[in-house]
């Protein structure tokens, strides 16, 4: 029987959660060949925010430092009323926030964070890094694995970690739950240089102006450089991928008789790049024989508790540390990795959309949500998200 000492873990896919896996296992002596199908390695996106949770990970994963250089730290988190232009809710960060978790709060840009893992990744002869390697089929041998490449190459492995994202061909293997569920969300995406925001909205703040069916949300990125734009609202649009070309048009019909704000950041951009928001539902296994899903591949969840990455990286550690315990029986492995994330990971699933719908409220059920969060602490916000940020 094949173990993790006498053969590679096979790891597929390069995004985040692929490249965290396979670092996360190399600090634990455990050898990985990483197959990602493009021909580089490289994230499509733009900002992301990363809760406390996450920079415990990043200090596990050694890459605590790299990460610090390059993000940003906010000084607040705040929702605004998109149509009033009132401040809902404020929660200080920085260091009122550090005190209470024991960790940051900080944005940063999705391609430094793949990058920072990747050069992390770089650095460790346990870890074989592929290219171009587009996995068309496997075999669960009982004993090992292995998978075929789209060139006709075989791999052999002691077992497979699926990281192949939403749309992954592993979950269907093990899940067979058919495609993701589409949730009536798009998101366009785009990042402005400083110089091209104007001087009254530059602030060092994490804003979500919330309206009817839409949200914006804006904050710096790259220490100050750069400053991301997130816009949501309601469509029947549907297009699979990460990188497809917004409708102005639709953007701005969406968005109509919102505050000047947001049309003023609105208008900045000429092109905005676009993606469907998709889910599934939460499951309780993830794991057939030698192979399980890590990250969006095992729980893919909406944006609007901005932790699908955290999650991926909380996956990582956790799946290395049950693998290194047990690395004569991969499969046990896996099973113990599960049963210690399932529920967490399905609280955030369904979570996440309970915070959509929260943003997007309208009618009585927006000035419910108005009343309910100005009236809020910043210590009852932090309780609030003890289970999470504490996670």
């Amino acid at each position: 029987m094949a173990t993790i000492q006498d053969r590679p873990v096979i790891i597929v896919g390069g995004g985040i959660g692929g490249l965290a896996a396979a670092l996360a296992l190399a600090l634990k002596g455990i050898r990985s060949i990483l197959l990602e199908q493009s021909s580089e390695f490289r994230e499509v996106g733009a900002g992301i925010q990363i809760g406390p949770n996450a920079f415990r990970r990043f200090d596990l994963l050694g890459i605590r430092k790299a990460v610090d250089a390059i993000a940003v730290f906010p000084d607040n988190l705040i929702m605004r009323d998109a149509l009033t232009g009132e401040e809902v809710t404020r929660i200080p960060m920085g260091e009122r926030a550090l005190k209470h978790y024991g960790q940051p709060y900080g944005v940063i840009h999705r391609a430094d964070l793949h990058d920072a893992l990747l050069q992390a990744c770089r650095a460790q002869p346990l870890i074989s890094l592929h290219t171009s390697a587009k996995v068309t089929g496997h075999v669960d041998h009982g004993d090992s694995v292995s998978v075929t490449l789209a060139d006709g190459t075989v791999i052999e492995g002691s077992c497979i970690i699926g990281c192949d994202g939403l749309w992954s061909a592993l979950r269907e293997h093990v899940v067979g739950d058919g495609k993701p569920r589409i949730s009536g969300h798009i998101a366009y995406r785009a990042v402005l240089p400083l110089a091209e925001v104007p001087e009254a909205q530059r602030e060092n703040n994490v804003v979500l102006w919330a309206g009817p069916k839409t949200h914006l949300v804006h904050y710096p990125l790259r220490r100050g450089e750069l400053y991301n734009l997130v816009a949501v609202f309601h469509s029947n649009r549907y297009e699979e991928g990460w990188n497809s070309y917004g409708d102005v048009a639709e953007l701005n019909e969406r968005f109509q008789n919102q505050q000047p704000q947001v049309h003023t950041l609105l208008n900045k951009i000429e092109s905005w790049r676009m993606w469907v928001l998709c889910d599934r539902e939460p499951v309780g296994n993830w794991t057939k024989g030698r192979t399980t899903l890590l990250g969006d591949a095992a729980h893919p969840m909406l944006q609007y508790l901005a932790q699908g990455a955290c999650m991926a990286m909380e996956d990582a550690v956790c799946l290395a540390d049950k693998l290194a315990a047990r690395r004569d029986d991969p499969n046990s492995a896996f099973l113990a990795y599960q049963q210690e994330r399932y529920l967490r990971t399905a609280r955030v699933q369904l979570m996440a959309r309970v915070y959509g719908d929260f943003y997007h409220a309208t009618g009585p059920v927006r000035e419910l949500r108005n009343a309910f969060l100005s009236g809020r602490t910043a210590e009852q916000a932090y309780a609030g998200n003890q289970w999470l940020y504490g996670g």
